[in-house]
């Protein structure tokens, strides 16, 4: 049986990220990059899919679990009648390919432990050859290869390792899992006791140059530390989630593969960084962006693969039951071809937010966004899909053409670009910004509804539009913002939290979007509503699991976390929001 979403912690070392369950398995690991294949895909199906699980064989009155400090080592204790035990796992932060190690320790009494390690390649349908040495067993498939090194004797069978040990108190048994290629040499024994070290060195002196508030300090350190795990560390690029085919839907057919970096988190997450102090990984996540967009604007995509690399060929992996029987599973995402003009605004906004917090503009980057201006002076008002990738008709949405506006205002605006591309474009600019903004309040505002709504001359409203005070294209004040979000309110929350959309009241619902509650906390700070914001995102900060995680949404029917996790927008969004209430900022949008 799946175990609910809230039940997995994250493990990772900045290459690829392992869901770790309350009760000691490995559900979902891929290797050796977050947008692999996956080796375990329980979490999508069942324990045949692939697991490592190392729990007590007997009956387990409790279990508590904590990460280490500020690092991503996780601790988890389990409580059985004849002793207690405790298993710490983590991902070395090293130079080597990617391990999983995980330790045994005796805390009371005397615990009969069993671990089952069940590799399944290519998302949990290839069994692997299996061969025994001494210390431990070698799995491999295709180019795949994972070696444990183990010291208690291990039975190799189906594709299956199997061994039972027990642990007294004060005793310690470490497993090391390596990955390496089916053609290399087989990783060596590592050094578990040194690695743990350097590790947790390593997350406790990167959180550490960050000068937390009082408030929700211990909530922000966890969200930035999830969102170090899940920037590539070869690369800077940040994943949207761990994991993939996590239902939005309870049982439905909403299980898209986020394992992927999508331009429209630019802004978010420079952002993010940048008021937390980490303009290194800023930097680098700019240079990431610079690096994949490169060619034509009229090709890019809205996400890419980790390295850059734009294939992302979205297939069903049928023979994945599903979390919780939601199928499809879809590996891949088909929406990363799809047009969405927001895109545009959001990388021109991102370059001048980071130029703000003292990013070096480069020549690169200028003329990048030389080249998205052009292309937007003659695609702004063009139909494309709305920000929430949803795939039937296009349209001109409200929200995509004010982020158009907010590119080209930023262009008009700064003495650099305005020097680099010359009077002649920037006098069309002029132009064009009057025209899209009047374009906007025209038809993307409903008078009769007294509020802004999702796209062109339509009636339907739609959280994307909190964000237009916060990215600066009408400020807080003004009655038609003010309506929008007294309309949020009053028609798109359910329970505390906001939807994306109105409910369909047919069962068939997706949660509240947490992302977009920060968004409204947001707004409030701006109205000077602030104390109705900090009630919301303790809210939101209140539905984290035990280890301080959050997924994408929160579904209020069945009070459950849904959707891949952990999610890097919700992160950014408790980031942003938390930074906003405590101290001035760097904001998106602002000239």
């Amino acid at each position: 049986m799946t175990s609910p979403i809230a039940d997995y912690a994250l493990i990772g070392d900045g290459r690829t990220a392992a869901l770790v369950s309350r009760a000691g398995s490995i559900d979902f690991l891929c290797l050796p990059h977050f947008d692999s294949d996956a080796c375990f895909a329980a979490m999508l199906g069942d324990q045949g899919n692939g697991c490592w699980q190392i729990a007590p064989t007997g009956f387990v009155t409790g279990v508590e679990r904590r990460y280490r400090g500020d690092t991503l080592i996780l601790e988890t204790d389990h409580t059985t009648e004849s002793g207690a035990v405790r298993v710490t796992d983590f991902m070395p932060w090293h130079d080597g390919d990617p391990m999983v190690i995980r330790t045994v320790e005796g805390l009371s009494g005397e615990v009969e432990m069993a671990s089952l390690l069940r590799p399944r390649f290519d998302y949990g349908r290839v069994p692997p050859w299996m061969r025994s040495f001494d210390g431990g067993l070698c799995a491999d498939a295709g180019p795949h290869q994972i070696v444990l090194h183990a010291l208690c004797a291990l039975e190799v069978a189906n594709g299956d390792a199997r061994a039972t040990f027990s642990v007294k108190k004060g005793e310690r048994l470490a497993f090391a899992l390596s990955y390496a290629l089916s053609y290399a040499d087989l990783p060596k024994k590592p050094d578990t006791t040194s690695l743990l070290k350097q590790t947790d060195k390593a997350w406790r002196d990167w959180i550490g140059r960050f000068e937390a508030p009082e408030r929700w300090a211990t909530p922000l350190k966890r969200s930035l530390l999830t969102l170090k795990a899940l920037i590539d560390r070869r690369t800077g690029g940040l994943v949207a989630a761990a994991t993939m085919g996590l239902p939005e839907v309870p049982g439905g057919a909403m299980n898209w593969d986020y394992r992927f970096c999508w331009l429209r988190d630019a802004t978010f997450t420079l952002t993010a960084l940048l008021n937390a102090g980490f303009g290194k990984e800023a930097v680098r996540w700019r240079d990431w962006i610079l690096r994949a967009i490169a060619g034509d604007p009229r090709d890019m995509r809205i996400m890419y693969r980790i390295d850059g690399g734009r294939r992302l060929r979205e297939y069903e992996a049928t023979w994945l039951s599903g979390h919780g029987g939601a199928k499809p599973v879809l590996v891949g995402n088909a929406a990363s071809a799809q047009t969405q003009l927001d895109v545009y605004g959001e990388l021109i906004d991102s370059f001048h937010v980071g130029a703000r917090a003292g990013v070096e503009r480069t020549p690169r980057d200028i003329a990048v966004e030389i080249a998205l201006i052009e292309h937007l002076e003659g695609a702004w008002d063009k139909p494309g899909a709305d920000i929430w990738e949803s795939r039937g008709d296009p349209g001109c949405y409200t929200y995509s053409q004010a982020m158009a506006w907010v590119g080209i205002n930023h262009f008009v605006e700064s003495d650099i670009m305005r020097a680099a591309a010359g009077e002649e474009l920037v006098g069309r600019m002029r132009g064009l910004r009057t025209q899209i903004h009047q374009t906007v309040c025209e038809r993307g505002y409903s008078s009769g509804a007294g509020h802004f709504v999702q796209r062109y001359d339509g009636e339907t409203l739609d959280a994307s539009l909190l964000l237009l005070p916060l990215v600066g294209f009408l400020p807080a004040g003004d009655p038609r913002i003010a309506g929008t979000i007294a309309a949020v309110e009053r028609e798109l929350m359910e329970g505390g939290l906001v939807r994306r959309k109105a409910a369909k009241g047919d069962g068939h619902d997706e949660g509240a979007f947490l992302a977009c509650s920060c968004w409204l906390a947001d707004c409030m700070t701006m109205q000077g509503r602030r104390d109705e914001a900090t009630t919301i995102i303790d809210r939101v900060i209140g539905l984290s699991n035990d280890v301080g995680l959050l997924s994408e949404e929160f579904h209020v029917p069945t009070r459950r976390l849904i959707g891949n996790v952990p999610q890097a927008l919700t992160h950014l969004g408790v980031v942003n929001s938390t930074l906003f209430l405590s101290r001035p900022v760097v904001q998106r949008g602002a000239v």
